[in-house]
């Protein structure tokens, strides 16, 4: 089988099949070489979401489900949204038993949703994979409720040198050795590693949600800055 490697041309089709040859291992990858951070990632972003039971929730770039899954058990309907056919199909097969867990192929340039169907839109690690994500804002913006809210969890730059240039070091020298070892396609971290670098920092980001359309945006560092955890709601009027 021919390995998909995407580039920062992010063409959606390089990108969704390079997600299809990983998705099998997708989330232990990740835990390795985040060295188990994704999952204090994953429990802040639930925290500022805040389900409820009874709304309805879109988890954008949800790959597997674990973040879907995290949300469900407030007991809120979730929709699980990904463009890669293999991530959805492994989150299927393995969560497919998660009675308030819909899963769902979604390019979030042109989301398949009606305009304000849902109570808050999440995308954890993928708004940076999106080939256009200003487009992608306006449009998780418009099948918000007015009043719902918007998370942005996403990798970004931490803003202490030292520890910025430790970063740097893990990421150039360390990462692409580990990923050779514990992922079935080291190619693709090789492009995620390059995707993280060519990223805007959180103010960047922040302005680009507010242009947008969203209001009251806010942003606070996770791990140093390393992510940025993105806040904004959908104005009422």
């Amino acid at each position: 089988m021919t390995e998909h490697r995407a580039d920062l041309g992010k063409d959606p089709d390089r990108v969704s099949g390079m997600f299809d040859e990983v998705a099998a291992g997708y989330d232990r990858t990740n835990t390795v070489l985040s060295l188990g951070n994704d999952r204090l990632w994953r429990i802040a972003t639930t925290r500022a979401v805040a389900p409820k039971p009874g709304q309805r929730i879109l988890d954008l770039a949800a790959g597997t489900g674990a973040s879907s899954v995290a949300l469900a058990r407030s007991g809120a309907d979730i929709v699980a949204g990904d463009f890669s056919a293999g991530m959805i199909a492994e989150g299927r097969r393995r969560h497919g038993h998660v009675p308030n867990v819909t899963f769902a192929e979604a390019d979030a340039t042109d989301l398949p949703f009606a305009d304000g169907e849902f109570d808050a839109v999440t995308i954890s690690f993928g708004l940076r994979n999106v080939n256009d994500p200003k487009k992608a804002l306006a449009e998780m913006l418009r099948v918000t409720a007015p009043g719902g809210k918007l998370v942005v969890c996403e990798f970004s730059h931490p803003q202490n040198a030292v520890f910025a240039s430790l970063y740097r070091f893990y990421n150039d020298r360390i990462l692409p050795s580990v990923a050779k070892v514990v992922s079935s396609n080291a190619d693709a971290y090789d492009y995620l590693n390059e995707s993280i670098k060519d990223w805007p920092d959180q103010v960047t980001l922040s302005s680009w949600i507010r242009d947008a359309g969203w209001s009251a945006v806010a942003h606070r560092d996770l791990t140093f800055g390393i992510v940025a955890l993105h806040r904004a709601l959908k104005p009422l009027g």
